[in-house]
């Protein structure tokens, strides 16, 4: 059963085609990896994917409902959260705090949220961001500064800001850019056991071929605003197209 069905998605910026006639399918519960050099338009998918842009043409359906035409609040309220390349934090405040603030916006609403509320009255959302930060293995960092911490554990905190919002569909754009081999490997041990424990969806875009072969399904590789190809990982490594366009030539 699929979660997103992208179906001949065009997006043009004057005369630069970014997106063409992309398609995509991502399997419910299963983790989708885009990959692609720079300038493919992998961003600008995500981007049509969570309401920042508009595409020009073309349908994005999440669980049988469009995407297109809501606001990125809606679409966050329908079940998709993003997680960007840098971190957004709230550098002065808590890690729990960095956590409570999002969930209480996903459960009020952008138009009802409070972001001056008391957060130590809000029990049972404080208790949401304790269990997401255990999952992700931050118990221990609960009362640390955010400016505070390492650039990887900044990674996993936005993480957190984001499963706490509990989606369906978790989207991670670079979730280990400029992380040491041991947090990034750290990070591929996090994000497979929530796949596995939550059973969510996610869609990661990330250049670390050693990421994106040890944790996803299904790869699609974009080139130019095209896919040039959608595939199980095994099938990627010696696809003749992905190494011209991508991994630059056999290996």
């Amino acid at each position: 059963m699929s979660a997103l069905e992208v179906r001949g998605v065009n997006k043009r910026f004057g005369g630069l085609q970014a997106l063409n006639d992309v398609n995509l399918t991502v399997d419910e519960g299963r983790i989708h990896a885009i990959i692609g050099p720079n300038g493919a338009g992998k961003s600008t998918l995500l981007n049509c994917f969570v309401g920042r842009l508009t595409p020009d043409s073309g349908t994005v359906m999440f669980h049988g409902k469009s995407l297109l035409g809501i606001q990125p609040h809606q679409i966050n309220q329908a079940g998709v959260s993003r997680v960007f390349q840098t971190p957004e934090i709230f550098s002065d405040l808590t890690v729990l705090e960095n956590v409570m603030i999002p969930a209480l916006a996903h459960r009020d609403g952008i138009f009802e949220f409070n972001a001056f509320k008391p957060l130590r009255r809000e029990t049972e959302i404080r208790q949401r961001a304790i269990d997401v930060l255990e999952d992700l293995g931050m118990e221990d960092k609960t009362d640390m500064i955010a400016a505070s911490m390492s650039r990887g554990d900044k990674r996993r905190l936005e993480m957190a800001m984001g499963l706490v919002q509990e989606p369906k569909l978790l989207l991670l754009d670079e979730p280990t850019a400029g992380m040491s081999r041991a947090d990034t490997n750290n990070t591929i041990d996090v994000l497979r056991h929530i796949g596995d424990s939550r059973g969510l969806t996610m869609i990661i875009i990330e250049h670390d071929m050693h990421v994106v072969f040890s944790l996803a399904d299904r790869i699609s590789v974009l080139a130019q605003g095209t896919v040039i190809v959608e595939d199980a990982p095994e099938h990627i490594k010696g696809n003749v197209k992905v190494q011209e366009a991508y991994l630059g030539g056999a290996h």
